[in-house]
């Protein structure tokens, strides 16, 4: 984590690089945890329907449709969330709102904590649905690789999605270097400038009294002696 700037970035402006940005460890999380979400609905897009002795087909996780349909769409949404979030991560240090940035950090917390509980359910109901299948029910075992992978994937992205929300959480707390950022950006207000100082010289007269002396006679006045 970039521990400078605001919430793990620096002052908006700045050039992106593409060889750090790869090497994040969000970054590495992020494309994993779409990899992972692929695999899930593709899985089951290609191999979780089968037609066992009628033209009507099944899913493979004990005929429960709810199961395929639940493994579909948290992998397809999952899929479109990673490139969303690689988008705004890769424009986030251009925001140079520290609400905006507070804001988006904020939706991808909240989202990546749902999702986790997400896969983790997914994960629980793919599990108890191939369990309760039956053999004779997948001729040929047929399309049981595609299930145990579906499910396998899916305890790997809980993992994935769960330090995806740890990363978010740490760029949360890393909080803001206000120095960085003008009064502007923080309540989108414009910046008020003091008015300028005066140019013209401002002379004052000053009234000195002068010192107050008073002279103090020691001795009466001295007469002078009369002459005979």
């Amino acid at each position: 984590m970039e521990g400078v700037g605001s919430f793990g970035a620096g002052r908006a402006g700045g050039e992106f690089d593409p060889l750090a940005f790869i090497k994040r460890p969000q970054t590495i999380l992020r494309i994993l945890s779409w990899i992972f979400s692929m695999v899930v609905f593709g899985s089951i897009v290609n191999e979780g329907y089968v037609n066992s002795g009628s033209e009507r087909l099944h899913c493979i996780f004990n005929k429960n449709y709810d199961a395929c349909n639940y493994g579909i769409t948290v992998g397809v949404v999952a899929f479109l969330a990673c490139i969303l979030f690689t988008v705004l991560d890769i424009q986030f240090p251009q925001i140079s709102s520290v609400k905006d940035r507070k804001k988006a950090i904020l939706v991808e917390l909240g989202f990546s904590g749902f999702w986790t509980f997400m896969w983790f359910v997914g994960f629980c109901f793919l599990a108890n649905q191939w369990q309760k299948t039956s053999p004779n029910e997948l001729p040929l075992n047929q399309g049981a690789d595609a299930a145990r992978a579906a499910i396998a994937f899916s305890f790997f992205s809980i993992i994935t999605w769960a330090g995806l929300t740890v990363a978010a959480a740490q760029k949360l707390l890393l909080g803001t270097d206000m120095a960085l950022f003008t009064t502007d950006h923080l309540d989108g207000k414009p910046n008020i400038q003091p008015y300028p100082p005066s140019t013209g010289e401002e002379t004052s007269d000053t009234y000195q009294s002068p010192p107050f002396t008073q002279t103090l006679q020691t001795s009466p006045k001295a007469y002078p002696e009369p002459t005979y």
